[in-house]
């Protein structure tokens, strides 16, 4: 049985975990073969590269693109991971090696940024696409890092393992990410060797460029479809659960066991991702299921995202959602049994490529639900300018889901415990499909549904 496993940063800082419980565990030797680790860079280190993914505070890649001294940027940061390197030193790895591994890689970097600093000073070639590529170069150097430092600490650990480096970063190859893959799979007998991939791959695409910040889980669903594995395998810090342990308490949050893709895909319209929806995708087209397993409890099988599951019984599997979105409501006396109404509000959304999770109607009045944004003000201020009047309001979305819900009971469920925790509830959406209950409440109310929904409805085993 051949399987793709990826591991992600939170897990990859604790790397010591993973060779215990991931890598190891309960094998053989033997058993040990068979499997491709894609891995994320230390958890951190992306942010240090680009910018923090949340707070948006400046990285390397923002001190290049603002014309600040990056260089110097690039040496703490290599100072950084450096120290990184010595926490692994008790689990094998070789510190000289390492060491001069990402020395050589961040220098390299640095001259790549140099050449291109002064294209882009020239004023013959749109910036854009220097800055494209620095974002490229830099984001390359987190995976590689951590792909080639755990390669040395299970050689070190007496396991063959192969550093397959997709970064391309030395060779000036103009191979597409999937041509990439298939050259550097194509010979690889996964029988005598645990191969360890980088989450970066480079091609003529810029698999950042459409991907962003997702782009180590689609090189994980890439490889698995290259190699045609019996099973992708994402590992984690925590279970893919009925709802956020944070919030509900460990004791609360029940590990969801099986779902399938459609439910997958209602978690990445929220924000709450088990797999980035464009990596999902061809897995489930290739028939490869995915399993969702926790890093720190081995033993547990975790969860199964396959095509064609439905729970046998009715119930809501995942309560999630978001606290970080916006009602749009375009309200207009003339819209009623206007056709094409709804067309002019979109059009104005693609102008500004914005995308909406949830739409509710009614004779004279469209609420869209969008992420809570930078672009959204943009688009905001078109609309007013444009219709009869516009409201935004900040609220939160939160959603109950399921394989199997298309039953009475579960809404007025649903309805009863935000309505005894006096929740009220501004929007709701459900498509024909059944998958999905969306409720849209009161910002500050975002914690206490979620609690409210997932002990109505999960902890209490609700069954319509």
């Amino acid at each position: 049985m051949l399987t793709v496993e990826k591991i992600g940063g939170t897990s990859m800082t604790q790397f010591g975990d993973v060779l215990n419980n991931i890598i190891l565990g309960k094998r053989s030797k033997s058993e040990l073969y068979n499997r491709i680790f894609v891995v994320s860079a230390y958890g951190g280190v992306t942010n240090w590269l680009l910018e923090h993914k949340k707070t948006g505070e400046p990285g390397v890649y923002v001190k290049f693109v603002n014309n600040e001294d990056y260089s110097k940027h690039l040496d703490d940061l290599c100072e950084k991971l450096i120290l990184l390197n010595r926490t692994f030193e008790a689990i094998g790895l070789n510190q000289a090696e390492a060491d001069a591994f990402i020395k050589n890689r961040i220098e390299t970097a640095k001259n790549y940024l140099v050449s291109m600093h002064k294209v882009a000073a020239s004023g013959y070639l749109n910036n854009k696409n220097i800055y494209l590529a620095a974002r490229e170069i830099l984001a390359s150097l987190g995976e590689a890092h951590s792909a080639f430092n755990s390669v040395n600490i299970l050689k070190n650990n007496g396991i063959n393992a192969t550093f397959v480096d997709l970064c391309g970063f030395d060779d000036s190859e103009c191979l597409t990410i999937d041509q990439r893959i298939e050259k550097e799979f194509k010979n690889v007998d996964f029988s005598k060797t645990l191969c360890v991939a980088t989450g970066y791959t480079k091609g003529i695409e810029g698999i950042m460029r459409e991907f962003d910040r997702g782009y180590s889980e689609i090189t994980f669903s890439k490889i698995a479809v290259v190699v045609k594995a019996d099973e992708a395998i994402i590992h984690k810090e925590f279970h893919l659960s009925s709802a956020d342990p944070k919030l509900v308490g460990t004791d609360k949050s029940i590990l969801v066991g099986n779902t399938n893709f459609m439910v997958a895909d209602q978690l990445a319209d929220v924000g709450m991702e088990a797999i980035h929806p464009k990596a999902s995708k061809p897995l489930e087209r290739a028939g490869i299921n995915i399993r969702i397993k926790n890093t720190f409890d081995p033993e547990n099988p975790g969860t199964l995202i396959s095509r064609d599951y439905v729970s046998p019984k009715a119930k809501i599997e995942i309560v999630s959602g978001t606290d970080k979105v916006l009602a749009v409501d375009v309200h207009d006396p003339m819209m009623v049994g206007e056709v094409g109404f709804d067309l002019r509000i979109m059009e104005i959304f693609a102008k500004h490529n914005v995308s909406y999770i949830l739409k509710s109607t009614n004779a004279n009045s469209i609420t869209m639900i969008i992420n809570d944004k930078p672009y959204a003000q943009p688009l905001i201020e078109e609309l007013s300018s444009v219709f009869y009047k516009v409201t935004v309001k900040k609220v939160a979305l939160v959603c109950c889901m399921g394989s199997n819900i298309a039953h009475p009971g579960f809404l007025y469920r649903a309805a009863k415990a935000l309505s005894d925790n006096n929740i009220n509830i501004v929007s709701f959406g459900q498509s024909l499909r059944q998958v999905n209950m969306q409720f849209v409440v009161d910002r500050e109310k975002y914690a206490q549904a979620v609690i409210a929904l997932n002990e109505a409805l999960c902890v209490n085993h609700f069954e319509a």
